[in-house]
């Protein structure tokens, strides 16, 4: 086996064993279906709509339906989870619905995305490994359960509060990171859309504010899903907090940000335009 096959799966390992504790602690006071709690079956489902995708996926050597995939399963799991919770409250059904309004919107815009560029070059060198592919819809469903954590153990809780400040709360946090990502999007989605714009980088509306604005909101609206769950939480419950900081480490340490930064590096690193917007543009939190 080769040395990144044998990494990936000792990654692989590592995310099953991950999932497998959050949901044992986060069913912890939740409902259940024929004696199993609904916050692990979830966490389960999570994993293995990941591994069936992958299936068709690494036959056809195609990451097209990778995001798509991860956004269905957001919803399909939410959605269920609204379903099989006995007595759901006011609290439930509104988590619910802003995870499922997210998901669709960014699912949705990452589909149009990878459809109008035929490809993720991320993924050029991991897809004719089975392991290495393997893992990132593995990592996908981890990515999955930790982010909606805070949402599913709330939904499928048995402590009920009616909704209060901190629902008000985390709905307008949730609505202005929700906000500040879809315009982020829109307005790099028409930069690039301009031919005039070919081969420049994009540093107007909110990106003049922030080299990541896109990345700011997600952050901000996983913020504000913990707010609202935070009145339910109980015991073990509390590893709900795992949401936005995971979230927060994936685009800041992870995947996102430093990926973006090296492309950006190697694409126009030199140019003085590109050296002056990077030394007077924050990387993620918007100046003022």
């Amino acid at each position: 086996m080769k040395e990144a096959d044998r990494k990936a799966l000792i990654i692989f390992v590592i995310a099953v064993v991950v999932g497998a504790l959050v949901a044992v602690a986060g069913s912890q006071g939740g409902a259940t279906v024929g004696g199993l709690p609904l916050f692990a079956l979830g966490v389960a489902a999570a994993f293995l709509i990941q591994w069936l995708a992958f299936v068709p996926a690494f036959r056809a050597q195609t990451e097209k339906y990778y995001d798509l995939t991860g956004a269905l399963t957001y919803i399909s799991i939410t959605v269920l989870l609204v379903l099989l919770t006995p007595g759901v409250d006011a609290r439930g059904l509104l988590l619910a619905a802003l995870v499922v309004v997210w998901a669709g919107r960014l699912g949705s815009f990452l589909f149009r995305r990878v459809s109008k560029h035929g490809k993720d070059d991320r993924f050029d060198e991991i897809k004719p490994s089975f392991f290495r592919f393997l893992n990132t819809w593995t990592v996908q469903g981890l990515w999955v359960v930790l982010t909606a954590a805070a949402a599913w153990i709330a939904i499928t809780s048995a402590t009920r509060v009616a909704l209060d400040w901190w629902a008000l709360a985390g709905f307008v946090v949730w609505a202005a990171g929700f906000g500040i990502e879809a315009v982020a999007d829109h307005q790099k989605g028409r930069f690039k859309a301009d031919s005039a714009n070919q081969g420049k980088f994009i540093s107007t509306g909110l990106w003049s504010k922030s080299r990541h604005p896109n990345y700011f909101g997600e952050i901000v609206l996983w913020v504000g899903v913990l707010l609202i769950a935070v009145p339910v939480l109980e015991g073990w419950q509390w590893v709900a907090l795992l949401s936005p900081v995971f979230v927060a480490l994936l685009l800041i340490k992870g995947s996102g940000v430093p990926l973006l930064e090296a492309k950006a590096d190697k694409k126009w690193g030199g140019q003085p335009d590109y050296e002056a917007y990077k030394k007077d543009t924050p990387v993620l939190i918007p100046k003022l």
